[in-house]
């Protein structure tokens, strides 16, 4: 800098001194009211809407707080569906178990009462031969040929 531009430079900075010197404390006061009165209103009313703002994002995160609990909970209640559809489809299994077995025992009744009554069956065949053989035996015996007795006149 030049000293011309120096010597500006201290005679604006001097005057400006010099003004805030001179003014009184009501000028002051005037001014600091009139600058309030100016800015305060414009002030208050973004101060209210700042409030506004605030509660408002307080207001959304806890709407988005419930959104995501409801996400949470529509998520728990589709594992809840799939469960249900595991456990019909293992009902199913178990019926289709349970009918193959109420089968499974009906032919092994129907088994068990034709086991039984070959077993009956082929006693009595056996029973019949028995006495079919003891019959022929009895009918051998009579048929085989006895010694004569003698009688007594004929032993003196």
């Amino acid at each position: 800098m030049d000293r011309q531009e120096e010597e500006d430079e201290e005679e604006t900075v001097c005057r400006v001194l010099e003004d805030m010197v001179c003014v009184d404390d009501q000028t002051v006061e005037r001014l600091t009211d009139g600058f309030l009165s100016h800015y305060l209103p414009e002030l208050c009313s973004s101060k209210r809407v700042l409030q506004e703002l605030k509660q408002n994002q307080v207001i959304l995160l806890e709407t988005l707080d419930q959104e995501v609990a409801k996400v949470r909970e529509c998520n728990a209640t589709i594992d809840l569906n799939a469960l249900f559809t595991e456990a019909k489809v293992y009902h199913s299994k178990l019926v289709n178990i349970r009918r193959e077995m109420i089968v499974l025992h009906d032919k092994t009744t129907r088994l068990k009462k034709r086991a039984l009554k070959l077993q009956q069956h082929k006693q009595k065949e056996d029973l019949e031969r028995e006495q079919q053989r003891e019959r022929e035996l009895e009918r051998e015996r009579r048929l085989v040929a006895k010694p004569a007795k003698r009688s007594d006149a004929e032993s003196h």
